[in-house]
């Protein structure tokens, strides 16, 4: 991540249905870091067809600022995926959301529709984990989104806070993603309720190397997105180890010391990365 490109801030990437304008509407004064407009799991049969019409009337309006514009389309092998995405063309959003992607294929075929949009990949079934490598390569591939519910059923692990038995896919997917320099979004936390499970499963998250959590509702924005901020502590001890590595560069040293410990150029590029999502933060919330 270059300090001269401002980051993609996904900290909290907030699901709402294409189908309800109100929804659509107070979306907008909502401090999520992006918005998945969803025309899959959202959306009822019978209003899928209306609820493009719906979105793309939204998306002409405008209004969502800078946050990041991505629309979930249903599956290609539905009988309303591929008409999903030939809806699309033409209208300025960031990014489609495919689910349950399985193969580079699946990505493949989306941008021959749309050439020009980067690609999003649930990535929500045992094959999608095990393929998860290859997708990530693909070139117009931009980011993974965990599908833990789905992943989940696909298993059949049980629940449990944390999360063990998913931790192996949630791994793999955030090892091919950084092999491939994609985005990697953690999964949804269901208990819209419980402020403290939720906090706990975003610092699981964080802590794993995830870049944001998909959020279900709004009450769970605030958390997540703190959670994936960079804290004051993390931002003050970035900037005094640029400034001691800076200086020992400059008598001819090639690392440095600070509070007892060794700074070296790969701790130097992750404090450059965590003072350019400081920026960014900082430039969303003015």
């Amino acid at each position: 991540m270059s300090d001269t490109i401002p980051p993609k801030l996904v900290r909290s990437v907030l699901y709402i249905p294409a189908s309800k304008p109100r929804a659509l509407e107070k979306a907008k004064g909502l401090p999520a870091d992006a918005i998945i407009f969803d025309l899959e799991d959202a959306v009822s049969p019978e209003e899928k067809v209306a609820a493009r019409a719906t979105l793309a009337d939204a998306l002409k309006l405008g209004g969502y600022g800078d946050r990041l514009k991505v629309v979930r389309v249903n599956g290609a092998d539905s009988e309303w995926g591929a008409a999903d995405l030939a809806a699309l063309k033409g209208l300025a959003f960031d990014a489609v959301l495919l689910p349950k992607v399985e193969t580079a294929d699946d990505v493949a075929a989306a941008r021959k529709v749309l050439p020009e949009v980067p690609v999003w990949a649930m990535i929500e079934t045992p094959l999608g984990v095990l393929n998860a490598a290859d997708i990530a390569a693909h070139p117009a591939l931009e980011a993974f989104v965990m599908g833990t519910n789905d992943l989940a059923k696909e298993l059949n692990c049980r629940f449990r806070a944390d999360r063990l038995p998913l931790m192996g896919a949630l791994q793999s997917s955030l090892l091919a993603a950084r092999a491939h320099g994609v985005i990697a979004i953690d999964g949804v936390f269901n208990a819209f309720k419980d402020d403290e499970g939720l906090a706990a499963e975003c610092e699981q998250g964080r802590d794993l190397g995830f870049d944001g959590k998909t959020v279900i509702h709004p009450a769970q924005i605030a958390t997540a997105n703190a959670v994936f901020s960079p804290s004051e502590e993390a931002i003050d001890l970035a900037k005094r180890q640029i400034a001691a590595f800076d200086a020992a560069k400059a008598e001819g040293q090639g690392v440095a010391v600070l509070d007892g410990k060794i700074v070296e150029n790969l701790h130097v590029a992750t404090a450059r990365d965590i003072l350019a999502k400081a920026k960014a933060i900082a430039e969303r919330t003015e």
